[in-house]
C-alpha cells in the first residue's frame, strides 16, 4: 500500500520538479495532492500522466496525508510546517525556515541519514540550501578517508536558483541586449545577461551574505563543526545548474588517485576528470541528472594536504526536489512514515 503524499508550492519550479521526480523514481504513492495558495486554486500540474488541480492550501485537510513535501518561502514555512506537522504527516521543508532549528533533522541521505532518527520532535526534516547538498555529497566521502581541515568555495549559480523571476529576466536580458539593450534588472540587482553578479541574498554585518552563511552553517550542522569553511557565491547567467571550486585542506594526506577512487565509490557521486579539453562536466550537461559530478581532481601544491575539485549538479534536482524525495524514500526504508487509516 502506497502513501499520501501532499505536494505544497506545487506550481513553481521546484514543486513541479518534486512532483516529477516522485513519479521517476516510483515512490510508492497511493493518493497525490498538488496544494497552492488561493490564487493559485485549479491551477493544473502534472504527475506522471495525471493532469492535478491545486488544492487551496487553507482548505485542505492535511490529517489525511501521511508525507508532505514543501517548496515555499521561510515566511509561508514558518507559519504552515507546524500546523501541518501537528495534523499527522511528516514535513520535508525545501526552505531555509527550519535548517538551524536544534530540534529538525536537517538532511542530505548520502551524508547524515541517521539523522532522521529524531525527526518526530517536530515532524519536520529540512531540506538544505541548494549549493550546500552537492558540496557536502562531495566532501563527505573525502573527510572520512582523510579528515577535512579547511575548505574555500567559490560557487558559481544559476538563476533558477532565484525561482522563475530570475530565469525570466535572464532570457528577456539576453534577447533584448542585441535589439534595443538590456532591460533594467528587477530581481537581480544588476544586469545577469552576459554578466556575474558577487552577490546572492542579503549582506550580513561581516560583510558576508546569508547565502554564505547558509553554506558553512549547514555544513557544520550536518558533517563536522571543525572544519574551517569560507565562501563567496556569485550569480552568474546560466538557467539551470550551480557549479563550485572547491579548495580542501586536510589533516591527514590524500592524494588526487586516492580521492578519485573515493569519490567514484561514493553514493550519489559521478566523477568526469579526464585531462583533455572536454574531459569535465558543465551545468549544461548536468541539467536533468540526479547526480553530484565531480571533475578537475588535482593536488593543491601550495599547502600540505590540499585538493581542488569541481563540482556540479543541477540546482532544481538534487540541489532540492530530488533530494527532498531522497529524504521521503529513506524514511519509507526506515519506516519512519507513521501511515493512519481514514474512517
Amino acid at each position: 500500500m502506497g502513501y499520501r503524499v501532499a505536494v505544497v508550492g506545487a506550481t513553481g519550479n521546484v514543486g513541479r520538479e518534486m512532483l516529477n521526480i516522485l513519479e521517476e523514481v516510483n515512490f510508492p504513492v497511493d493518493k497525490i495532492h498538488a496544494i497552492a495558495s488561493r490564487k493559485s486554486i485549479g491551477l493544473q500540474v502534472e504527475f506522471g500522466e495525471r493532469i492535478l488541480k491545486c488544492e487551496d492550501i487553507a482548505q485542505f485537510d492535511f490529517s489525511t496525508v501521511d508525507v508532505v513535501l514543501m517548496s515555499v518561502s521561510g515566511t509561508f514555512s514558518k507559519e504552515w510546517a507546524p500546523k501541518i506537522a501537528a495534523a499527522g504527516p511528516i514535513v520535508i521543508d525545501n526552505s531555509s525556515a527550519w535548517r538551524m532549528d536544534p530540534d529538525v533533522p536537517l538532511i542530505v541521505p548520502e551524508v547524515n541519514p541517521d539523522d532522521a532518527e529524531w525527526a518526530s520532535r517536530k515532524n519536520i526534516i529540512a531540506n538544505p540550501n541548494c549549493s550546500t547538498i552537492q558540496l557536502v555529497v562531495a566532501l563527505k566521502p573525502l573527510h572520512d578517508a582523510a579528515r577535512i581541515k579547511r575548505v574555500v568555495v567559490s560557487t558559481y549559480q544559476s538563476v533558477s536558483g532565484a525561482g522563475k523571476e530570475g530565469m525570466d529576466e535572464l532570457f528577456d536580458q539576453t534577447k533584448n541586449v542585441f535589439v534595443l539593450g538590456a532591460t533594467p534588472p528587477k530581481k537581480f540587482p544588476k544586469q545577469i545577461a552576459f554578466n556575474v553578479i558577487p552577490y546572492i541574498g542579503e549582506f550580513k554585518d561581516d560583510g558576508y551574505t546569508d547565502e554564505e552563511h547558509k553554506m558553512w552553517h549547514e555544513t557544520h550542522k550536518m558533517l563536522d563543526p571543525d572544519i574551517a569553511l569560507t565562501v563567496t557565491c556569485v550569480r552568474v547567467p546560466v538557467m539551470v545548474g550551480h557549479s563550485e571550486a572547491v579548495n580542501i585542506e586536510f589533516h591527514q594526506p590524500l592524494d588526487e588517485d586516492d580521492a578519485r577512487d573515493i569519490l567514484r565509490e561514493a553514493p550519489g557521486v559521478v566523477v568526469i576528470d579526464k585531462r583533455e579539453p572536454t574531459g569535465y562536466i558543465t551545468p549544461k550537461e548536468a541539467q536533468g541528472e540526479f547526480s553530484v559530478f565531480v571533475s578537475r581532481i588535482r593536488n593543491d601544491p601550495t599547502v600540505a594536504n590540499g585538493l581542488n575539485l569541481w563540482v556540479v549538479s543541477d540546482n532544481l534536482r538534487k540541489g532540492a526536489a530530488l533530494n527532498a524525495v531522497q529524504i521521503a524514500e529513506l524514511l519509507h526504508q526506515r519506516g519512519l512514515i507513521r501511515q493512519k487509516t481514514l474512517a
